[in-house]
């Protein structure tokens, strides 16, 4: 049984939002605000982008609100229409489907929706089962709140028993979002993307731009902010010959920028990449990513070089 009519095969890129008001990891606050996100949000949809994803945990829900108020005070395309996609977080305190159906309550409420079009569970954390959970996701579907069901960071075992514990309920699995990208292809080696074109379930990226280090703008002497410095710094280093072809590859293409090169590589390889934005400027370098694809050899390049890293 595959997703055939999965509604997610319409999307090539989206937005994500985890920036949207965290402040321990991205810095919210300090340097941007809900006007720049504003800016952000409404660069996307001017370039396209309807394809929103959030999360309750994301800036402790103020991500959910930030979307309802920005949709609320959009100007829409003929035609557009947002489609959000928010998440569950099975905390281990988190136990029965009374908990779950409260959070997915809470997300409808601050999103301002009866129903939200995807519904995902965060991560496969124990001690609830993936069958109860999906069972839960299948009640929600029948009582009309949610849409469509999705997992995330969900391996290849782990998707497949939720995909079976779905389909006795007579509900798609349409997508499994996990990290992806030219310096992380764990995912694509492991054998999950191909068992999600197998199934029809859509592979979301996210961190496609690996939180900002293939944009090409940080270096060893100039790392990114935050915790993400001494995350990333040594790694800095190795990645620079990747960012010299993905600036090659881009000059080919009429001066395409490296983030734009590394998010239509994703798009190549079958994903739906969902970088964020902080402001207007990200938004529409993210949205440069469409309109145009690299040639075979181009992927291949991008293969190799990433696998000498």
């Amino acid at each position: 049984m595959t997703t055939s009519n999965n509604p997610l095969h319409r999307f090539e890129l989206g937005l994500g939002t985890w920036q949207w008001g965290d402040r321990l990891f991205w810095g919210y606050g300090q340097g941007y605000a809900e006007a720049e996100l504003k800016e952000a949000f409404d660069a996307s949809v001017a370039a396209g982008i309807t394809f929103f994803d959030t999360a309750e945990v994301y800036g402790q829900g103020q991500a959910e609100r930030f979307l309802a108020r920005f949709i609320r005070e959009a100007r829409f395309q003929d035609g557009q229409k947002p489609y959000l996609a928010t998440k569950f977080l099975p905390l281990p305190w988190r136990l029965t489907k009374g908990q779950f159906r409260r959070a997915l309550q809470g997300s409808l409420r601050r999103l301002e929706l009866d129903a939200v079009d995807l519904y995902q569970i965060h991560w496969p954390f124990p001690p609830v089962s993936i069958e109860t959970w999906m069972d839960a996701m299948a009640d929600a579907v029948e009582a009309g709140l949610v849409r469509a069901v999705g997992v995330s960071n969900y391996s290849s075992e782990q998707m497949i028993r939720a995909f079976t514990a779905l389909r006795k309920r007579g509900v798609p699995l349409v997508s499994n979002q996990v990290p992806y990208s030219l310096l992380n292809r764990r995912n694509e080696h492991n054998g999950l993307l191909a068992l999600c074109h197998e199934l029809g379930v859509r592979f979301i990226a996210y961190s496609p731009l690996e939180q900002g280090l293939l944009t090409g703008k940080y270096t060893p002497r100039n790392p990114p902010p935050g915790i993400r410095s001494q995350r990333y710094r040594n790694l800095l280093v190795r990645i620079q010959p990747l960012i010299t072809a993905l600036r090659e590859i881009g000059e080919a293409h009429g001066g395409k920028t490296p983030a734009q090169v590394a998010l239509n590589w994703c798009i190549c390889k079958g994903t739906l990449p969902i970088p964020g934005a902080k402001n207007a400027k990200q938004a529409e370098q993210n949205a440069g990513a469409l309109g145009w694809r690299l040639t075979q050899e181009e992927v291949a390049r991008l293969d190799r070089v990433s696998l000498e890293i």
